[in-house]
């Protein structure tokens, strides 16, 4: 009880700081509304617990004695994120993608993408080394767990309202290609500027 608040503290900074999950809810926020950018947030919030009460009960100690299978799980997100951004790259307008995503997708696409998700691999193995220190009792993970769903959904949203306030520059076609462009550049970024770092270390 007396680590909760600098858990709190720190399930705020990661789920807050710029990541391939943020992005995808500004540019879903801004092209198709604060709806499906919802959707996406409670997609990943619950797919990011789900994941730290796994790590939390012993997957954490297997993905620690595998290096193989973390070095295959980065390279899958890493794939996986970067065809995202290249549908950005191509897509030219957003009517071709209203019709292809609905609040369901949406939401699968959430949580599927904490999945691949590096940060979100890591974020759970720290809490468990960190705040639970090895001693990983179901209701203690299933606490933080549940305490990281509430924390970072709000947190997951702000990025909603933020596409939402950018929503009426994209109203013309050329504005939003551009924005298109610039989100699948910053999906890159996020994915491969860590991975390649981890590289030369």
């Amino acid at each position: 009880m007396n680590q909760w608040l600098p858990f709190i503290l720190f399930a705020s900074a990661a789920s807050i700081t710029p990541g391939p999950t943020n992005l995808l809810i500004l540019g879903s926020a801004a092209r198709f509304g604060l709806s499906i950018a919802l959707s996406i947030a409670v997609g990943a919030s619950l797919g990011a617990s789900l994941m730290l009460l796994v790590v939390g009960l012993g997957l954490g100690e297997l993905l620690a004695r595998a290096p193989l299978l973390q070095t295959a799980m980065a390279w899958a997100g890493a794939a996986w994120i970067s065809w995202m951004a290249c549908k950005l790259l191509r897509a030219d307008s957003a009517r071709a993608d209203e019709r292809a995503i609905d609040r369901r997708q949406g939401f699968v696409q959430g949580a599927g993408l904490q999945l691949i998700n590096p940060k979100t691999w890591l974020m759970s193995v720290s809490v468990t080394a960190i705040f639970l220190g090895g001693q990983a009792s179901f209701t203690a993970v299933a606490s933080y767990a549940a305490l990281f769903l509430l924390v970072s959904t709000p947190c997951l949203l702000a990025w909603g309202l933020l596409g939402i306030g950018s929503a009426r520059l994209l109203r013309q076609p050329a504005r939003l290609r551009l924005f298109n462009r610039c989100m699948a550049l910053l999906l890159l970024a996020s994915v491969w500027l860590p991975l390649l770092s981890q590289l030369r270390g």
